[in-house]
């Protein structure tokens, strides 16, 4: 049965992972909010919010999780030509806001986003606090693709991409790689898979391993700093 979180409950109330259902595939509790303790103490215990506008704030942590090395990212031949010929320009913390909101625009296969505007104020926060960063791709001065995610220890939990031109996210999730080989981090979050990140190169972890992946590298959490 799912626990439902008033404002006033500790960040760190959450049932356990193994409680979530299998049907829907992860859903773990309804309610809380989204203030920076709650989802930072959320993302340690392989948790995360994904909801539509009108609904309670639901919480998830499904099995298998979809995770992405950094040094695994598959880099197909037009990729890499995108890479060397594309004109794109990779910056990281310079446009965050701008980011989520390309993302939340309806995709063209529905016309609902989960990145309610509560949602974005919430990474926007995160990210003046330094805990949430965005990889941004530009071509001739414009803002053409990207990704922003969250950053505990020596793992990254991305939660979502968008191009406006052929390969813009892709070329923003391998440089977000070159990066984190940079700094020591050892995995890559991307929550549930689907065709696309699959397609370059993410895996599905079981949840125990996840957690327990969780447990290693999340400690200790890391400074929070803007990215440069």
């Amino acid at each position: 049965m799912l626990r439902w979180l008033s404002s006033a409950d500790p960040p760190d109330r959450f049932p356990p992972p193994s409680q979530a259902l299998t049907e829907p595939n992860g859903l773990l509790a309804a309610g809380g909010d989204l203030e920076p303790a709650r989802l930072l103490a959320a993302y340690r215990r392989g948790i995360f919010p994904w909801y539509e506008e009108g609904q309670p704030i639901l919480w998830w942590s499904p099995d298998p999780r979809a995770v992405l090395r950094p040094d695994g990212v598959r880099i197909s031949r037009s990729l890499r030509r995108s890479l060397i010929k594309g004109g794109f320009e990779l910056r990281i913390d310079t446009a965050f806001e701008r980011v989520v909101a390309a993302c939340s625009e309806p995709r063209h296969y529905g016309g609902s986003t989960w990145i309610t505007a509560d949602m974005a104020a919430a990474y926007a926060r995160l990210h003046r606090l330094g805990w949430a960063h965005s990889f941004e791709t530009w071509r001739d001065g414009q803002l053409v693709g990207g990704l922003y995610g969250v950053t505990i220890g020596r793992v990254f939990f991305g939660e979502s991409m968008f191009a406006r031109v052929t390969d813009a996210s892709k070329v923003a999730l391998v440089k977000l790689a070159d990066e984190l080989r940079a700094r020591d981090f050892a995995l890559i979050d991307c929550q549930v898979a689907s065709a696309h990140i699959t397609s370059l190169g993410a895996v599905a972890m079981p949840r125990a391993v996840f957690l327990a992946s969780l447990e290693r590298y999340c400690e200790p959490p890391g400074k929070p700093t803007r990215w440069s």
